[in-house]
Formats: C-alpha cells, sequence, structure tokens
C-alpha cells in the first residue's frame, strides 16, 4: 500500500481528513447503484448554497436521519416527519431542502419506470463511459457544464427539486461520470491501492 500521507492530490482534498477520504475513496470513482445514486444526487442538493465541507461534516447525522436517502422510505414520509426533521439538528434545516428530498423520492420511481434504472438515465448521457478531462490546474475545473445544463434540465421537467447545473456537474464528478482529479493528482488514474 503507498503512504498515503505523501500522495499528491487535488488542492481541495488537502483541507482536512473528511475531505481526503472522501477524495481518496469516493469521488470520481463510477457508481452505478441505483440507491447510491439517489443518495449523492440528495447528498449533492442539500449543499446547494453551502460548502461541500458542511455536508460532508453532516453526512452521517444526514444518511442517519433520511433513512439513508432510500427513495422506498422518504415516499412514506408526512408532514409529521417534516417537522421532526426540522428539529433534528443533524440536517439542514431549510423546509424547501426538506420536502425537496421527499418530493424527490417519488420523482426517482418515475424516472426508474420511464428508464429502468436511474443507472441507465445518467450514465447514458456519458454513453455508459467516465468523461476523463485532463485538467492541470484547480482554476480549469468547471462549475457546469453544457451537458450539466442538459441533465439539469431534463431532471426539472421529470419534476425534480434543487438540480440545477452546480448542483448535477458536482454530482457528476462524485459518482465518476466526469473525472476531474487533475492529472499531477495520485488517483487521476484511479484509487491507489498498491
Amino acid at each position: 500500500m503507498k503512504d498515503q500521507t505523501a500522495l499528491i492530490r487535488c488542492d481541495w482534498a488537502n483541507r482536512s481528513a473528511l475531505e481526503t477520504s472522501y477524495h481518496d475513496r469516493v469521488w470520481g470513482v463510477p457508481l452505478h447503484d441505483d440507491l447510491e445514486l439517489f443518495k449523492m444526487l440528495m447528498l449533492e442538493s442539500q449543499q446547494a448554497g453551502l460548502s461541500w465541507s458542511t455536508i460532508l461534516a453532516k453526512m452521517d447525522t444526514l444518511c442517519e436521519a433520511y433513512d439513508n436517502f432510500d427513495p422506498h422510505v422518504l415516499v412514506k414520509y408526512g408532514e409529521d416527519k417534516v417537522e421532526e426533521l426540522l428539529h433534528h439538528d443533524g440536517v439542514i434545516k431549510n423546509k424547501l431542502k426538506i420536502k425537496a428530498v421527499i418530493h424527490n423520492s417519488h420523482q426517482y420511481f418515475k424516472i426508474v419506470e420511464q428508464y429502468g434504472s436511474l443507472n441507465e438515465f445518467f450514465w447514458s448521457y456519458v454513453n455508459h463511459q467516465p468523461i476523463i478531462n485532463q485538467w492541470k490546474s484547480i482554476a480549469e475545473v468547471p462549475g457546469t457544464t453544457t451537458l450539466s445544463d442538459q441533465i439539469s434540465k431534463d431532471l426539472k421537467k421529470l419534476g425534480f427539486k434543487f438540480v440545477g447545473s452546480t448542483t448535477v456537474y458536482a454530482f457528476m464528478q462524485s459518482v465518476g461520470m466526469v473525472n476531474d482529479h487533475l492529472v499531477s493528482c495520485a488517483f487521476y488514474n484511479g484509487p491507489c491501492t498498491d
């Protein structure tokens, strides 16, 4: 196993142990499980207006409070659960975001019915292969792209909320639809395991 502390990483991954762990284990690794894809989309939607480090710090409590963002459970949430979540210290206390998670869980089933799976819906946009970028500095990495604009537009047409282009692009990065590791990053060609 390589000495993980000596590895060169993307600039943003060196600010905290949480960010380093997320960068090394999750960010940019292709994800194809429907429930995990939905969870990542909902976590990214919680970030709107906040930093990702805020979400990382609350990730365990967010997942616990929202039943791991399982749409099969979320669709049963009612107003009493919304009120409970508004008073839960581990969540983002924004009523619109809380209601959006519940609303989006209903839309999840519509996508699965129409496209067969959430995996098929998202990965078809990139021909089922990650887009491999070759950024040399963090300043080159975009916040949105024409493709994230299109996916955002399509998700909104399907009724999803809190899925703007910036949120969608962050989601694409996190689930490996796009590889935005810098070329100098030890994880550019995938996880470091040797």
